[in-house]
């Protein structure tokens, strides 16, 4: 979402693509970061929570800037209308107009769900630490429909103080993220991130759908759509703050 994201969004200029020659692992993988991210964007999308017996639908709107920043508020429905969370480097809150108060988010924390979706506050916060506290190598390379993908396996460092004991990224090589598996310290598959839909909006290939699934819930799983996104806007500092969060100016 939120970039999220969910889902959340682009580089300002594109590197130009090498051969599978001239490109590393690290490379890669940092391309695909910042071509979802960006200096700046603004984004609206849909976010679907589906469950055997029930599914719930919420339409939010997402703004990001440079590598620290980001804001995804609620719009709809309107019982969640307002909900919101702000990450500015490290930190994260989450504030709900129902009691009107700001929570910030403690790093013992990072792994819950977000928003009752199958997204984690860290998948949401799009922290960029797997680029340095990972080891990445290309396991695969192959072209399908004229396109070259990457299969990056990622390893943390023994110092790492990350969560999973391994990622599998399975990146395009115009730096869209295709496959993203998430594997616990025993090797286990735990989540699986799959973009569902590629296409071009504000002038950008992008992930324009994507589906969250838990390993061993095959029948639960969430999807984001995104409906709209601009890119390379000049966002006011003042937007992620605090007091915007709680009391919305945008």
């Amino acid at each position: 979402m939120i970039r999220r994201c969910i889902f959340l969004i682009f580089l300002l200029a594109i590197p130009t693509l090498g051969s599978a020659e001239d490109r590393d692992g690290k490379s890669i993988v940092r391309d695909a970061i910042n071509h979802w991210r960006g200096l700046s964007s603004y984004t609206e999308m849909t976010m679907v929570i589906h469950r055997p017996d029930w599914e719930r639908s919420m339409t939010m709107r997402a703004w990001t800037k440079g590598d620290k920043r980001s804001l995804v508020r609620v719009v709809e429905p309107k019982k969640d209308r307002g909900n919101g969370t702000l990450t500015d480097d490290n930190s994260m809150w989450s504030y709900s107009p129902k009691v009107n108060r700001v929570i910030k988010i403690p790093s013992s924390m990072m792994g819950q769900s977000w928003m009752g979706s199958d997204f984690s506050n860290k998948d949401i916060a799009r922290a960029d630490e797997i680029v340095d506290d990972y080891a990445h190598s290309i396991v695969k390379i192959e072209e399908i429909d004229g396109v070259v993908i990457y299969d990056i396996q990622s390893i943390p460092n023994e110092e790492a103080a990350v969560v999973w004991g391994s990622e599998l990224l399975r990146i395009r090589q115009d730096h869209v993220v295709l496959q993203h598996a998430f594997y616990d310290q025993d090797g286990e598959l735990v989540k699986v991130l799959k973009t569902m839909e590629v296409v071009e909006m504000g002038g950008r290939v992008i992930a324009k759908r994507q589906r969250m699934n838990k390993a061993d819930e095959p029948d639960e799983w969430t999807e984001i759509e995104v409906n709209e996104v601009e890119y390379e806007l000049d966002l006011k500092d003042s937007m992620f703050t605090l007091s915007n969060l709680r009391n919305p100016r945008d």
